[in-house]
């Protein structure tokens, strides 16, 4: 597979009035086309942070961010759905394209598609507060795949759910994200939901936040993440992983 974004030497240093801190230092990191990367680390660490710097919405201090594509698209799901209540599901699932100006018959259709093929077509004209929790976080993740983006950032997008829901949650998203073949970046702090869902787990250090290490993910028949957790490599990842997270430094 061939590099889709390349992240080199970057450093993030934040200035306040007293004192000068660094949030990311002389991170590198390559994403590969169609791979699903999950990045964990104690919290405060910079893994959001690093998800802003590659959305745009905050400057990095130093480094490069090579996107190896002509118009490049990133989309970017928060941890909450962010639907509006007083528009439709299908109005909230077009509202990015709105946003962008693409909104044309194609996207439309495309969107619309979406919503049918991922069971939400008997809701596109009904509102949010008339969903649950998961239906929500699908409809989300349709208004981002809506601006056919060629890298999907996912900023802990199931932690405002409850244990049951996210484990379906996400094995949803993962399926959805596996059918439309899009390349993803996930910050999680769930160390059994990156192991699951991704293909290599990034651990960063305490902050200022270095890549420590990075396990690429291979358990036996992997198939989606409620099933993925009962590979018998699974809780040798976990170990691993738990043990590189500085939580208790």
């Amino acid at each position: 597979m061939n590099n889709l974004l390349e992240i080199k030497n970057l450093s993030k240093t934040y200035h306040t009035k007293k004192e000068e801190i660094k949030a990311i230092d002389d991170l590198t990191l390559e994403i590969k086309q169609g791979e699903f990367v999950a990045i964990v680390g104690s919290s405060g660490c910079g893994k959001s942070t690093l998800l802003s710097i590659l959305a745009g919405l905050e400057e990095k201090t130093k480094g490069e961010i090579l996107f190896n594509k002509q118009d490049f698209t990133i989309g970017y799901m928060l941890q909450n759905d962010s639907l509006f209540d007083w528009l439709t599901i299908l109005d909230n699932a077009l509202l990015g394209l709105d946003i962008k100006g693409k909104k044309t018959k194609e996207n439309i259709e495309y969107v619309k598609n979406l919503l049918k093929t991922y069971d939400l077509d008997n809701f596109k004209e009904k509102y949010p507060k008339e969903l649950s929790g998961g239906m929500k976080q699908r409809v989300a993740l349709i208004r981002t795949l809506a601006i056919h983006p060629d890298v999907l950032l996912l900023d802990e997008p199931f932690s405002a759910l409850d244990y049951q829901t996210r484990l379906a949650v996400s094995d949803d998203v993962y399926k959805i994200i596996k059918k439309e073949k899009k390349t993803v970046i996930m910050v999680t702090h769930d160390l059994a939901e990156a192991i699951s869902l991704a293909d290599r787990v990034v651990v960063l250090s305490k902050r200022p936040c270095r890549i420590k290490k990075i396990y690429d993910i291979k358990l036996t028949n992997k198939s989606n993440p409620i099933e993925n957790r009962k590979a018998k490599e699974f809780s040798t990842y976990y170990e691993k992983i738990w043990k590189d997270l500085d939580v208790f430094i």
